[in-house]
């Protein structure tokens, strides 16, 4: 593999082994994670592929092949804090482990992704992941797929600084082929879910609409503490435990009201898509993938235009549903596309993007994907 070749080239050895953890795509269940709810997130084909191999002292020595600068990044012991860029999320595993008091050394590391850029398919948690098992494995520390995707958040949240819930790295650690992730993000119980599209004839379009709106930083925190602060009103530790909808949002006004009904109707909308899995109905989950949209849209207000054409082009071109998925303002939406509708869903959303002018959409079709695995 490349990696592998490139390991050898660079530092004049072996690598001990080959290490892959996938991207991930949410089918349903956004913004829930921070409310203590349901997410139900796949492992898509493309990922993150680590060639390492242990040293004898604390130095890490880093490439990528899809850097550009074609050389090592190497960050001497006592000084990882000084990583910068993308090695931040490799340097900040090795940390992660020994703050949690594992016996870790340095190591030598190729890292090869092919992850699409720009889409939100978390190419960070697949870098952290990949080098998480890695690490695991050559020093024996007997971590689970959960300790690791814990570890990983952990080095995202306090070494990297960005504050992501535990949703992108389990979904990259405990993803299985052919099954979605159902994951409790209060207890962090997951359960694997059968969601065999290509046995249906189906695939999840992902459509990267290539956009990004600069409020959305400002925008997310401000619906987090809508959250909050709606919890506390109503008494409950988060937004998860209200069980009389109607009974909570008479006693809320504004965005705390919309931002509840939101949170509250999309934990059933995953429990509703399980329960139509488990039942061999995957045709019929397009609905609830139209109502998480609508949702998000009018009650939550993370989506953009550009999501929202995709989204109804879509459905007109053949879909059998489709939403915006990730935290919104840009990003993707995804389709749930019967395999013989595929051309016709993405010729009408690029033409409708032609039509306003836009810049034609990325489209990647999509089946669920194996988690972290050793590949060598």
């Amino acid at each position: 593999m490349r990696a592998a070749e490139a390991f050898r080239t660079a530092f004049g050895r072996d690598p001990e082994g080959l290490w892959h953890a996938p991207g991930r795509v949410n089918l349903i269940g956004e913004h829930t994670d921070y409310n203590g709810g349901f997410v139900l997130p796949f492992a898509v084909p493309w990922g993150v592929t680590a060639a390492v191999a242990r040293r004898d002292d604390d130095t890490v020595r880093l490439i990528s092949l899809q850097d550009g600068a074609g050389r090592a990044h190497v960050h001497e012991a006592g000084a990882w804090d000084r990583a910068e860029g993308w090695t931040r999320y490799v340097v900040g595993v090795f940390w992660a482990l020994r703050q949690a008091g594992h016996d870790v050394r340095g190591a030598d590391l190729v890292i090869d992704g092919d992850v699409p850029r720009g889409a939100g398919l978390s190419s960070s948690a697949a870098l952290e992941v990949s080098v998480a098992l890695a690490l695991n494995d050559l020093f024996e520390l007997g971590l689970s797929g959960l300790d690791l995707a814990l570890l990983a958040q952990k080095a995202e949240n306090d070494f990297v600084g960005m504050p992501c819930g535990i949703m992108d790295q389990a979904a990259s650690a405990l993803s299985k082929e052919g099954h979605a992730l159902f994951m409790d993000c209060r207890s962090l119980g997951t359960r694997a879910v059968p969601l065999d599209l290509a046995a249906d004839g189906f695939q999840v379009l992902i459509i990267d609409t290539g956009v990004h709106h600069e409020l959305a930083d400002g925008q997310y925190a401000r619906r987090r503490q809508d959250c909050e602060n709606a919890a506390k009103r109503l008494g409950v530790e988060s937004l998860r435990d209200v069980t009389d909808l109607a009974a909570a949002l008479a006693l809320l006004r504004g965005d705390e009201r919309s931002r509840t009904q939101h949170v509250v109707t999309e934990n059933h909308r995953v429990e509703a898509v399980i329960g139509l899995l488990r039942a061999g109905a995957l045709r019929e989950i397009g609905a609830l993938l139209n109502a998480s949209h609508l949702s998000l849209r009018d009650q939550y207000e993370v989506s953009c235009a550009e999501l929202d054409v995709a989204v109804e082009a879509a459905v007109r071109g053949g879909a059998r549903g489709a939403r915006m998925t990730g935290g919104g303002f840009g990003g993707s939406a995804i389709a749930l596309v019967a395999a013989d509708r595929l051309d016709h869903v993405q010729e009408e959303v690029a033409r409708s993007y032609a039509g306003r002018g836009w810049a034609a959409p990325r489209f990647l079709p999509a089946t669920p994907a194996p988690g972290a695995r050793r590949l060598a």
